[in-house]
């Protein structure tokens, strides 16, 4: 059996071929044999190689090369055989268009291969496709092919995969965009009284329902979003069957409120005194104050009589941690506008080049042999934060006017239902009554 990781190599391609290559981890102590070899290149020349083939290409930017460990399951291979199927998948994988170092590491309770290659091809300087189908069809199934071949065990998948911001949202307790659409469904299916009720319940939250005699799998779109989502994907009971069962079962109940995070009030003891003349806090404006708004829109501080936002904004709480931060800079720099913010975000900019420039001074002082290891982790500890707050400005540029359309968002349902009310007001009353104060 055995598992694929894949990583892009961003910077100090000359690092990580080293670290591949040290002698201390591929050295086979029963044969004596280092287990390492090369493709389009010689171990010895590896990185000179590489870097002559972007030189050649003009490409020397981007990624700079990619990072394959291929790890086997403890006992299932000895380090020869390990080795070989390293190396036959580089040659499948690469076809002889990169060059590539392979080594087999020892240093661990179980044997693992490491592939460092070129991102730019030797063949026609093209760049090399990092994606979805370079892992799951090139990667993931020639390392299948391989493993069947020499009859090793293969990993297969079970069930359906989670994207990654669902996955994460369930994990830190937080709702996602599919558990809000099975809330949903629970609360219109429990004031329906048929199917066709149940759906014009749904049509009727804001909800785009996709069924008929010529559709394959009934699914529901959500409101404010553009794709659809199959009620069988929803998980256990959200099937159409399923939901007619429950319905004909007449055991169908709404969901209990959801619960709301109140901090507890903690009431002091003795004497309470009261501030007669506290200076006023200064208000919030701007982007601080959109932000506010909008936190306060996902997560209360405590529990509010009103309706629930519209599911757009409901879905961004899985979101909420990002935009907390994103506040929270705002807050430190008090930037309450995009002037503010594009000078922030300049100043940062200027800052990090300033540093990465004698970054790069400290690395040639490196490499003709001096010792300055401390100074360069100094600046990269220095250039972390910079990066962060540099990167969460260009969130708040990006992320600042699609607040503003989901606050207006609430805000126009808030004003629909006011007027719904209003309405339902005015038929309730008695048109006598109604009339009395002007008959004469």
């Amino acid at each position: 059996m055995a598992y694929d990781k894949i990583f892009p190599i961003r910077a100090r391609l000359d690092n990580r071929i080293n670290y591949v290559l040290d002698n201390s981890k591929i050295l086979d102590p029963e044969t004596g044999r280092v287990l390492e070899s090369a493709i389009n290149c010689t171990v010895e020349t590896a990185y000179r190689d590489m870097t002559d083939t972007k030189r050649r290409w003009d490409k020397r930017g981007g990624v700079q090369g990619y990072h394959i460990i291929h790890s086997f399951a403890p006992g299932e291979v000895t380090p020869e055989q390990a080795h070989a199927i390293g190396v036959e998948l580089a040659d499948r994988l690469l076809q002889g268009r990169f060059e590539a170092v392979i080594a087999t590491h020892l240093d661990h309770g179980h044997v693992h291969c490491h592939i460092v290659f070129n991102s730019v091809s030797c063949t026609d300087g093209k760049m090399y496709r990092d994606d979805f189908k370079a892992y799951f069809h090139d990667i993931r199934g020639i390392s299948n092919d391989l493993s069947r071949e020499n009859g090793l065990s293969v990993i297969e998948p079970k069930g359906k995969g989670k994207d990654y911001s669902e996955w994460e949202a369930e994990r830190n307790g937080r709702p996602t965009v599919r558990g809000l659409v099975r809330r949903d469904i629970d609360e219109a299916l429990a004031g329906a009284i048929s199917m066709p009720t149940f759906y014009a319940l749904l049509e009727k939250r804001g909800y785009t329902v996709k069924r008929g005699p010529n559709v394959k799998h009934t699914a529901v779109r959500p409101p404010g979003s553009d794709r659809f989502i199959r009620l069988d994907s929803l998980g256990d009971g959200y099937t159409e069957a399923a939901l007619r069962e429950r319905l004909e079962a007449g055991t169908v109940q709404a969901p209990e409120p959801e619960p709301v995070n109140t901090p507890p009030v903690y009431i002091p003891l003795g004497r309470r005194y009261r501030v007669k003349h506290r200076e006023p806090r200064p208000k919030a404006r701007g982007l601080r104050r959109l932000y506010l708004h909008y936190l306060y829109l996902l997560a209360p501080p405590r529990p509010v009589k009103r309706h629930p936002p519209p599911f757009p904004v409901r879905a961004e709480v899985r979101r909420l941690d990002q935009y907390k931060r994103q506040f929270a800079l705002l807050h430190k720099y008090r930037i309450d506008n995009e002037s503010q913010l594009s000078m922030l975000a300049d100043a940062l900019q200027a800052e990090t080049d300033s540093l990465v420039l004698s970054r790069r001074q400290l690395y040639r002082r490196q490499r003709r042999g001096e010792d300055v290891a401390g100074e360069i982790e100094a600046l990269n500890l220095a250039l972390r934060p910079l990066r962060r707050e540099l990167r969460c400005c260009r969130a708040i540029r990006d992320t600042a006017p699609q607040i503003r359309e989901q606050i207006q968002l609430d805000r126009q349902a808030e004003q629909a239902r006011k007027e719904d009310k209003n309405k339902n007001i005015e038929r309730s009353i008695n048109p006598q009554q109604k009339n009395r104060g002007y008959s004469r």
